[in-house]
């Protein structure tokens, strides 16, 4: 469907549109949603297919920036790392994710070296979400806020840029790195990395906020699960949380954060604030670990053993959180819930902002003509009814 030259007409919908819910069709061609007006006048054409929605809601297909794995596989092992990305990535679309950055966590060097080279980009379709990259979290943290990342692994770049490419092997297939701004030569990385087109995100981080507003006007625009590993909110010095109100930051360079709405890592109350501070900068990120889809009992993440009960996920004997088991949709119907936002919002906020952090947004996260007809279709109770990319259908509920 994607390639074939026909002219596709989604008809009988409501779509997320310029942040609003709107009834009207989805033209799709050569895997890219196109004008409509442009067939009515100027080719003067009817469509080659039509596709009847039944009412149903599209919305964007969702952008997950941090995932650990899924299903019994952990993106940080060195063992059938092209297994587990195929399996996760092909179960994702179940959850309405069209596109991910593989998260690979605080891990020894030698993993790092066997592990990036196969996370390689890789264009999405019947076999799997589309992979952007991956998104390396640490080991350039600090260990004061280390949370499951083993203190063993962490270093810092003395050498600047050379000691991030030395740990990793190559900046090649890497999209995100999460690293703590109050390190040494912080600067010098973080403007290195943006000059390789590479995100930079804060976390697992003691940094002030003065610290946190250097390394943004350096060029980091991102916030790795907010509230989550760095210093709480203290009226005095807010810290890496201070960034969502700071007067510092041009508005030509906005500042993104992650966070976790699974109704485990971050209140309802603090879901709510940062919503009110700082709307256009939320996405939506589950934080998903190999035990996303699994039963509760003993799993791994990266080099630590877990625990997983009661939908909750733990270090193995301990009371620390280490990712979650959350899908995408349900932390979007829980952050509707907790906050009280408008679906339009939640939807935009799970593939449109996260879009705009990468830089893709005139191909991903949107229904824009020119875009990727990357959608899922949804039931009035915000199931996911199917999963499209490039306008082609990729997952749909009780087989396609």
């Amino acid at each position: 469907m994607p390639t074939n030259g026909k002219l596709y007409q989604f008809m009988n919908c409501n779509i997320l549109s310029d942040h609003k819910i709107i009834r009207e069709d989805i033209w799709v061609r050569n895997g890219k949603i196109v004008d409509p007006e442009k067939i009515f006048f100027d080719e003067k054409i009817s469509a080659d297919v039509k596709i009847d929605c039944a009412n149903k809601l599209i919305v964007p297909g969702f952008i997950e920036i941090q995932i650990n794995g899924g299903y019994g596989y952990d993106f940080s092992f060195e063992d059938k790392t092209e297994e587990g990305l195929a399996i996760v990535s092909k179960k994702l679309l179940e959850h309405g994710v069209t596109a991910f950055c593989p998260t690979v966590v605080t891990s020894p060097v030698d993993i790092y070296r066997k592990v990036l080279p196969k996370v390689a980009r890789r264009k999405g379709g019947p076999h799997g979400a589309t992979i952007l990259g991956a998104h390396v979290e640490g080991p350039f943290i600090n260990t004061g806020k280390k949370g499951a990342h083993p203190s063993a692994c962490i270093l810092s770049y003395d050498q600047g840029i050379t000691q991030l490419e030395e740990t990793y092997g190559s900046l090649d297939n890497i999209r995100i790195v999460t690293l703590a701004p109050e390190l040494l030569n912080s600067s010098s990385v973080i403007g290195a990395l943006r000059q390789r087109n590479i995100v930079v995100s804060l976390g697992h981080t003691m940094a002030d906020l003065v610290q946190s507003e250097e390394a943004v006007l350096n060029g980091a625009n991102l916030i790795t699960h907010l509230f989550n590993a760095m210093l709480p909110f203290h009226h005095r010095d807010p810290g890496l949380v201070g960034l969502l109100a700071s007067k510092k930051i041009p508005e030509k360079n906005p500042v993104f954060f992650g966070i976790i709405a699974d109704g485990i890592h971050t209140h309802p109350a603090a879901l709510r604030i940062a919503y009110r501070v700082h709307p256009d900068g939320l996405i939506l990120v589950t934080d998903a670990i190999s035990a996303l889809g699994l039963q509760a009992g003993q799993h791994k993440i990266g080099q630590l053993d877990i625990e997983v009960k009661d939908n909750k996920a733990f270090i193995a004997g301990t009371s620390t959180l280490c990712g979650s088991v959350a899908s995408m949709i349900q932390c979007v119907r829980n952050f509707i819930k907790s906050t009280g936002c408008s679906p339009e919002y939640a939807f935009e906020a799970a593939s449109f902002h996260p879009a705009l952090a990468l830089g893709i947004e005139k191909n991903k996260g949107s229904l824009s003509y020119g875009a990727d007809a990357d959608f899922i279709m949804l039931t009035d109770d915000y199931d996911i009814s199917s999963t499209w990319i490039d306008g082609e259908c990729v997952y749909s509920e009780g087989g396609m």
